[in-house]
Parts: structure tokens; sequence; C-alpha cells
């Protein structure tokens, strides 16, 4: 749910068992915009559930239906959804069949050729006109086993789009087993550092890591000049590889001035999950003979966590002087310095971008 809404999904719809609603409260709590609806006793009688949750969408809005029993989803494999949907009615991430197969009745033992058999996996995507119309025509003598069935059978356009074996269903025992393994050892540690400073000047607060101090003198600078989110969000935009805060909100643009900084904070914690990763944890260390940070300080950890989406314990602020010497002894302005650690997965070749199509 947090990689789909990461990457703009709205509305997020939750089909669920309603014998597990509280489970499903619980375990989607902090997530927003999430509506929790009962199944039915069937795989499409869930699909329709939902469906029927976007009465007042309009036909040509994009729907992603997933199993919430394939875990390991990111932004990449949606993103590839969504560019083989600007050509087709759906898509659905496929893997041909590699090994070989074998057919078994009563007295005979078969190998069915794998030429052309592919494993669908999902998230699938689809315009919703073209799901109204394939879920109003199907008659359910025989249950479809997924949507694709579902919209090929009005004779809608279906494109097969590179799956990922990190994609699979957990479904037998032995499933489990492989999916703990991954999100252990499947993922990679990234560390970035930022640092930031502003000059004293008139005032009668200060805002920093979020909090306004009240104080005889302000810090100066294009946006609200919060030293300690200025160089948070440069930590995490290093663990990224993604340029600095001025690259992405430039001082040059006025639509920053006086901006308030939570937002350039939040855009950073963004591009991370974006990439289906996790915040680790953060260290911020304010650099300053005045004013006194430590009465501030839970404070300011309880707004940095919520900023980031993290729990409290991940995170971490700091001050110290430098005793009376240079720009900060001198009390010309303050210094922030801080250390970002992320988790991201480990993608391998994944980010290809190639299309089969069916």
């Amino acid at each position: 749910m947090e990689a789909l809404a990461a990457a703009g999904a709205a509305p997020l719809v939750v089909v669920i068992a309603e014998d597990m609603r509280a489970e499903a409260e619980q375990a989607l709590s902090g997530l927003a915009g999430v509506t929790l609806v009962a199944g039915g006793a069937t795989r499409a009688a869930s699909v329709q559930a939902g469906l029927a949750e976007l009465a007042g969408a309009p036909d040509d809005h994009r729907v992603l239906i997933h199993d919430a029993a394939r875990p390991f989803l990111t932004g990449a494999h949606i993103e590839r959804l969504l560019a083989a949907l600007d050509e087709q009615d759906g898509a659905i991430l496929a893997l041909p069949v590699a090994d070989t197969l074998k057919r078994q009745d009563e007295a005979h033992l078969a190998t069915p050729p794998r030429e052309g058999l592919w494993r669908a996996q999902t998230p699938q995507a689809f315009t919703l006109a073209v799901l109204r119309r394939g879920y109003g025509a199907w008659d359910f003598a025989a249950e479809p086993t997924d949507d694709a069935q579902v919209v090929a059978s009005v004779g809608g356009a279906v494109a097969l789009v590179a799956g990922d074996p990190r994609l699979f269903k957990l479904t037998y025992p032995e499933d489990f087993v492989m999916a703990e393994h991954l999100a252990g050892a499947a993922r990679k540690v990234r560390t970035g550092m930022g640092y930031d400073a502003h000059r004293w000047g008139p005032g009668d607060a200060v805002c920093l890591c979020g909090v306004r101090v009240d104080h005889d003198q302000t810090l100066i600078g294009h946006s609200d000049a919060d030293a300690g989110l200025h160089a948070l969000t440069d930590a995490l935009l290093g663990a990224l590889g993604a340029g600095d805060i001025g690259e992405h909100f430039p001082p040059s643009d006025p639509q920053w001035r006086g901006a308030s900084s939570d937002q350039f904070l939040a855009h950073a914690a963004g591009l991370v999950r974006a990439q289906g990763g996790e915040i680790a944890n953060v260290d911020v260390t304010l650099i300053c003979e005045r004013p006194k940070i430590r009465p501030h300080r839970d404070a300011m950890r309880a707004r940095l966590a919520e900023i980031l989406g993290v729990a409290e314990a991940q995170v971490s602020v700091k001050a110290t002087t430098t005793e009376g010497m240079g720009f900060t002894g001198r009390q010309e302005g303050l210094a922030a310095q801080a250390i970002a650690t992320i988790e991201l997965p480990d993608h391998g070749s994944q980010g290809q971008t190639s299309f089969i199509r069916a």
C-alpha cells in the first residue's frame, strides 16, 4: 500500500474479510486516504466490491488491482504498468515459464509445451471503463482467475509487461521462508550527510527542526531558515544520490520565499519511499551558543518523526557549542549537521523498462 501511495494512487481501496477489519486498520494506520471494503466469497466478487467503491470515478480512471499476497511491490513495477497502459486497455506483469511442465492424469504423465506460456503477476492495470464492461458481461458460469481474463473476454487488449521473480505470491509455507530471506537480505543500506548554516538577524523566534523556539534573534534565509531541517533534507537526498536541496527547491524560485521547511523534508522522505526504501534512523546536531536546545529536544524529535513518518526512537537531536570559537562561537550564526541512514531494495537489473507485448 505504501508503494502504491508513493506512486500517486488515489483513492486506495483495500478489500478485506469483514472479520479482519480491526487487524487491517492496525496494519494500515498512518496511511492516508485508505478505504476498507468487505470482500466476497471469491476473488472476482472481492474485486467487484472494490470497483463498487469507485462508482463515482470517470471511465478513463486508471485502476491497479494487486494481491496483498505479493508483498514486494516497488515503484518500478508500477511505472512499467502505467507506461504500457498508455497504449493498451490493460497491462499485467508476467514472467515466461522457464521450468518443464508436467500434467498428470490417472494413468499418464504428459509434458505439455511451455512455449508461449506466461506466469501472471499483480498488480494488473486497466482503464476503469474496460473493467466495468468486462465484469458486466461475465456470466460467472465459471469464476475468472484474474482480471486480465475478464477484460480479454470483451475484446480488451492486454499488454504483458516484464515481471519480477521477487514479486512472487505467498501461498505455501516455503514461500514465507523465502519472503523472510528477501526482506532481510535483498536490501542495501545507504548513508547520507547534510550540513547547513544561517546567520542571525533581528527577530523574536527561530524555527529549528520544525519547532518554534522563542529567542531574541531569528535566522536569515530564503525560506524559514530552519537549518536542522535543511541539513536533514540534504542527508536524505545524499543517501539517495538525488542531489541537494537547492536542486529540488531553488532559492531563486520566489515560491519558496519564506516557505516552511517541513515540506522540503517530507519531499525527501517521499523520494525514499518512492524507491521502495525505508528510513532507518536520522541524527541531527545543532551547533550554537544560544538558544538552549535541550528544553526543546523532545519536541524536535517528535516533530521530525511526524514529518518523516517514522518512530520517534529512530530520531536523534543533539546540540553542541564551539566553546566560543568560529562564527557560531561569536554568535554570528547557527549551523546544523545531519546523518541519515536508509534501506533500499537491491533491485539488481530490475530497472529494465522493456515491454513484452501480448
